[in-house]
């Protein structure tokens, strides 16, 4: 690379975030270069042949509602650069042992249906959040500390979503609409009795609701490519096969943005930072990793439910309080023996992702941070528990613990796909409590990574946010 070659703006990491300031700044004219470790671009956004030739598997992120939901997202013409979304007919499955399943359907009504007694329950909690999402998604998809443009609607989101997930279950009598929730608030990976653990299901059960859980036709590297196009096609710039080590890796700029953890920054440009906002940084606390499995089958998993054979995310884990004490369990450093699984079979829907007649299976539980214990077994078990036989369905399996998710994408700290637990503590001083959590204590130098508000997901807001805080500082 020629570091005197002069750009307004660099990007270092080309995940959702680090794509979508390239993108915010390019558009308004500036030159900037976008830098990537790997030899493609995306970040948690890859498809690769983990298992044998011809089965593609979605190497972290697998389905995406907040594709859909994102504010940022939807402004961009993805589709004229390939990106096509495909929507199952069911959102999500929550099988239990009976061979029965709860089910969450895009159309509200059809899921509150299905939860019978507990159907008005959900009616009254969702509805009136669902209206009136246009009016306080930005904000609550981006910095806390702004004035909101609706007072009335957001507090009505934010004291839902302030409860924790045992608290808004409470509202619900049976074991469907319990069992339903509680495989939605494990997403946030904190555990269920823990306040704000319902934020994050509110905002992908809304978004499900609004726009569905797609799948990318092609896999999730679909999304970073049409992006890349894009960005390109507004006379971006992207190297990949460029790790940054130092400041001294890189061009000269007016902005420098990292789309990385906080542990990457401090080793980067610490020595640039203040101590106090080193010291804040240092205190940033990763959460629970991942433990995750492909497999290549021979035929669609068989499960006894037929919602479950319809969804292209299925939540296995049965009861709400069977979920709710693994997920404690795994927050205090042990591993359940029936870990809570997502399991997403993208191929049932996308034809693309396997040989003629075969299919993929994508499924991960939580771990402790940093573990490197083998889940194969546990989460295949939990498959096999709601799918009788489906240990016969496999071909080929592949797998990645913790230490191995972070090598494959060095934000995950300890294999935690969310850059930093989003738990109360971290709401407001994520990654540091300051005016803008885009700024660093450098000039010039700025974090747009999940670490920074609304935190992790496929929604490009956190990039979207420290490009406009660049264009305002500077530009």
């Amino acid at each position: 690379m020629d570091n005197h070659q002069q750009f307004d703006a660099v990007v270092v990491g080309s995940g959702p975030n680090g794509l979508a300031a390239a993108i915010t700044l390019q558009q308004r004219g500036l030159q900037v270069l976008l830098l990537e470790a790997k030899d493609t671009v995306g970040g948690g956004m890859r498809t690769a042949e983990l298992t044998l030739p011809g089965f593609h598997h979605d190497v972290c992120s697998a389905v995406h509602p907040m594709g859909m939901a994102s504010p940022f997202l939807r402004t961009l013409p993805l589709h004229d650069f390939g990106l096509e979304y495909i929507h199952p007919p069911v959102l999500a499955a929550h099988p239990f042992d009976d061979g029965t399943a709860a089910a969450l359907y895009q159309p509200l009504n059809e899921t509150a249906e299905g939860l019978g007694v507990d159907g008005g329950a959900y009616r009254n909690l969702f509805a009136p959040l669902v209206q009136s999402w246009p009016r306080i998604d930005t904000h609550i998809l981006g910095p806390m500390l702004k004035i909101p443009k609706d007072p009335l609607a957001l507090a009505s989101f934010g004291l839902k979503s302030l409860q924790s997930g045992k608290q808004i279950a409470a509202r619900f009598r049976t074991r469907e609409a319990k069992g339903l929730w509680a495989g939605i608030v494990a997403h946030s990976m904190i555990p269920l009795d823990a306040l704000t653990s319902s934020a994050i299901a509110f905002v992908l059960t809304i978004a499900g609701h609004r726009g569905g859980w797609p799948i990318p036709r092609g896999g999730s590297q679909s999304i970073a490519d049409a992006m890349a196009g894009y960005f390109r096609s507004l006379g971006g710039t992207i190297q990949t096969g460029m790790e940054v080590k130092t400041l001294a890796d890189l061009p000269e700029a007016k902005a420098i943005l990292f789309d990385t953890s906080p542990k990457q920054l401090l080793e980067i440009c610490g020595h640039k930072l203040s101590p106090f906002y080193r010291w804040q940084l240092n205190r940033h606390r990763y959460g629970m990793g991942v433990f995750k499995v492909d497999w290549a089958l021979t035929e669609p998993v068989p499960f006894r439910a037929e919602a479950a054979r319809k969804a292209g995310t299925v939540h296995l884990g049965g009861t709400f309080d069977e979920i709710a004490g693994g997920e404690r369990r795994v927050w205090k450093g042990i591993h359940p023996e029936k870990p809570f699984v997502l399991f997403a079979q993208q191929s049932v829907f996308d034809g693309s992702r396997a040989p003629t007649g075969q299919q993929t299976g994508w499924a991960y539980c939580h771990v402790p941070n940093g573990s490197t214990k083998d889940m194969t077994e546990a989460i295949t078990n939990q498959v096999e528990r709601f799918a009788p036989g489906f240990r016969d369905t496999i071909r080929a399996t592949h797998t990645f613990h913790t230490e191995a998710m972070e090598r494959y994408n060095a934000n995950y700290i300890g294999g935690d796909i969310n850059g930093g637990v989003v738990n109360i503590a971290q709401l407001f001083n994520r990654p540091a409590l300051r005016l803008s959590p885009y700024r660093t204590s450098a000039k010039g130098v700025y974090i747009c990574s999940a670490s920074t508000p609304p935190g992790g997901g496929v929604h490009g807001m956190c990039g979207y946010y420290a490009a406009k805080q660049v264009l305002k500082d500077i530009f």
